[in-house]
């Protein structure tokens, strides 16, 4: 038996050499003969691993995905495309996990009905299948179906696999933990290159590269974490050098927050700590929806008002911290808000010529130019769909997808809302109600966020936020609750 083991690794060490011999030959051939091809031929090693790792180690692979996705970079970025684009390694990751999932749901069925029949995935099927609607109506439907067949990945890998970790807790702090490892990484990057321009204003949109593609994004992620690495830090059942790794990322986002002049960041977090007010003080969601059912009614009655004091704010979002928080409400002179302003009212103008079916998933950005008006034209406008969509992870869907994609977005929403105090009051044990907390409150600074900006097409908040959702969904299925005994 012995002799018999040595062969079998003396041929298998030669099969991995004879393999990397005919990698290294077809490598001189590609630089000589098809220098085009040669990024795409190495990168089929890296497709082989993660085909590998995606049958024989998925979980490990996932959070893999959670540590690469902040590092990760795009195409464009790296000079190698001008047309689609990929964020490398991330989005073949999903892709696979994708793919592979598929495979092992249709001849197994590996997903847990429960975690499908919940009300929060019914929702996502819906939205999902209003997307593939639109996108056979769509005026380009090219661009939808790329838009429609991303979100798939995305949905797939970060949330419909998320469950059969995230029924484990420790699994969901290992994983916010990697994803805010690698963040703090880019952080350290970020925050060395702002330091040589002495933390300027202007430079903090740029100093993300190649990473993030603003500092609004990268804003927007931040933002994401902090409330769960705090809950982290408070869970006694964490190991102290854990807690301590936690206490310094927190710590070093808050800076990060702070220097990244992401103003929807800033007030994201803002209204997260009035959201945690109201859970300490034990008000239930449904008085506060009231309240802003009533406070939404009363601004469409007095908008003209509102909208005649705002524009007498004239602080621009340059210089001191106090006079960026101050712009935040400037219409009048502030260019970063007279452009969202633009945008949103393209996607309404848009959103009137075709309102039930909308444009077709992805398609704002190559067909709002027509709809812009010069009075309301800004110096950083553009025609040509370089800085980004509706800036509204509301209005961008309603001019996409038409009355149906915007209720859909706002049901998930409210359902997401409404699922986070129902757990908060109804958990029975103190570890799974922080960190279930510190999740909702993470996905209430993305809601806050889809005011001004969205970023549901990219990966880089697809991953946390879709994970996040999932996890709320764990704790509702397999946590403990009051009157509903489950085990862990």
């Amino acid at each position: 038996m012995e002799a018999i083991q040595k062969i079998r690794q003396f041929c298998w060490a030669n099969f991995a050499l004879l393999l990397g011999l005919l990698f290294a030959l077809g490598n001189v051939y590609i630089m000589v003969y098809k220098k085009d091809y040669f990024y795409p031929y190495n990168l089929l090693p890296v497709a082989f691993f993660i085909l590998y790792a995606a049958v024989f180690h998925l979980q490990q692979l996932v959070f893999f995905l959670a540590f690469a996705t902040p590092l990760a970079i795009s195409l464009k970025e790296m000079g190698l495309s001008q047309g689609p684009d990929l964020s490398i390694p991330t989005e073949p990751v999903m892709a696979d996990i994708m793919l592979m999932y598929l495979i092992n749901q249709l001849s197994k069925g590996i997903s847990d009905k429960r975690f499908l029949s919940h009300r929060i995935t019914q929702i996502i099927v819906l939205q999902l299948l209003w997307m593939l609607v639109t996108t056979l109506s769509s005026t380009d439907v090219v661009v939808s179906v790329k838009y429609l067949i991303s979100r798939l990945w995305f949905v797939f890998s970060c949330y419909i696999i998320i469950p059969h970790l995230f029924q484990n807790k420790q699994n969901i702090i290992r994983f916010v933990m990697a994803y805010a490892s690698a963040m703090s990484v880019v952080v350290l990057y970020t925050s060395i290159r702002h330091l040589a321009y002495n933390f300027n204003h202007k430079a903090a949109d740029w100093v993300v590269s190649p990473f993030y593609n603003d500092h609004t994004a990268y804003g927007a992620a931040l933002a994401m974490f902090i409330p769960v690495l705090l809950t982290i830090v408070l869970m006694k059942s964490v190991n102290k050098s854990l807690r301590l790794l936690a206490l310094s990322f927190f710590m070093l986002f808050i800076f990060a927050t702070i220097v990244s002049y992401a103003r929807a960041g800033w007030l994201s977090l803002a209204v997260a700590l009035m959201v945690f007010g109201t859970l300490w003080l034990k008000i239930r969601f449904r008085t506060l929806f009231l309240i802003g059912a009533i406070g939404g009614s009363l601004f469409a009655l007095f908008q003209t008002e509102i909208m005649l004091t705002l524009s007498r704010n004239t602080t621009d979002s340059e210089g001191s911290f106090e006079k960026n928080i101050a712009s935040v409400s400037n219409i009048s002179t502030d260019a970063s808000n007279l452009e969202r302003l633009n945008r949103w009212s393209c996607a309404l103008r848009m959103w009137e010529d075709k309102p039930v079916m909308g444009w077709g998933p992805g398609t704002y950005m190559f067909k709002y130019a027509p709809y812009q008006l010069s009075r309301e034209l800004t110096i950083i406008s553009t025609n040509f769909g370089t800085n980004g969509n509706a800036h509204s992870e509301y209005l961008g869907p309603l001019a996409e997808q038409g009355v149906p994609g915007l209720l859909i977005v706002v049901i998930l929403f409210v359902y997401l809302c409404a699922l986070g105090y129902r757990l908060y009051y109804s958990l029975t044990e103190k570890e799974d109600r922080l960190l279930c907390l510190g999740l909702f409150l993470g996905l209430v600074t993305y809601i806050t966020h889809g005011f001004f900006n969205n970023f549901l097409d990219t990966d880089k908040l697809s991953l946390p936020f879709w994970a996040f959702l999932a996890g709320l969904v764990c704790f509702d299925l397999y946590y403990n609750k009051k009157g509903k005994a489950l085990k862990n």
